[in-house]
């Protein structure tokens, strides 16, 4: 079931559990389907989405003004997004940038390739905790299944992400964490950290506020 974090007259935040489709599969609602039935005396547009496995964070405008002036702000990589992730794999290197072409592969995976088109840049920082190495991730475009693939060429697929060699589990350990963007001259951050699946606990929590605060990390320089 969808949370809804924040409202106003021209978008609403809302949480989006994993394993919801953002739109409709069969007999079961999407994200949009959802909003309309719970919601039927509002007018919802999407703006961006999240794979079915993935939790977390999702803006919809709430009329077409607003849903264009969205499109303006992801089509600029205005919209700051932050992803946490989980791995059982070690990675080739703890933080970086991952960059490359995304091409359509077998069986509705995609691949980094290469070139430059379809260009996808995804940068991130990594911790131990637990057994499991903690990715902060920041990805600068947003192509289909961007995150799954770039960890995955880092030798460390997300757990649960079975399409992408991840290890089973519960459920995929990718969650979209938080958005921040500049909102009619003001600047608005949302945060929620996940509170489904068995390794995301709050002593997670915890570390994730400690070890990938964002006034001490660096990120590269966006190019």
């Amino acid at each position: 079931m969808l949370q809804i974090l924040f409202r106003s007259v021209d978008y609403w935040v809302v949480e989006k559990p994993a394993g919801m489709s953002f739109h409709a599969e069969s007999e079961e609602l999407g994200v949009m389907q959802s909003l309309a039935a719970s919601y039927p005396g509002h007018t919802f547009y999407p703006v961006h989405r999240l794979d079915k496995m993935t939790s977390g964070l999702l803006v919809v405008a709430c009329n077409a003004v607003a849903a264009a002036k969205f499109g303006v702000i992801f089509e600029n990589h205005e919209m700051e997004k932050r992803y946490l992730a989980l791995s059982s794999k070690k990675p080739k290197k703890k933080q970086g940038t991952i960059a490359g072409g995304m091409a359509p592969s077998r069986r509705g995976q995609w691949k980094l390739t290469q070139d430059k088109e379809n260009l996808a840049v995804t940068q991130f920082f990594s911790n131990y905790f637990q057994g499991f190495r903690v990715f902060f991730v920041r990805p600068l475009t947003g192509k289909t299944h961007q995150i799954r693939v770039a960890l995955k060429s880092l030798g460390s697929p997300i757990l649960g992400d079975l399409r992408y060699s991840g290890e089973e589990a519960d459920r995929g350990y990718l969650h979209a964490y938080s958005l921040q963007f500049n909102w009619q001259g003001e600047m608005k951050q949302y945060l929620s950290f996940p509170t489904y699946g068995q390794h995301f606990s709050s002593e997670l929590s915890e570390f994730v506020a400690t070890q990938f605060d964002e006034s001490i990390l660096k990120w590269p320089a966006k190019k």
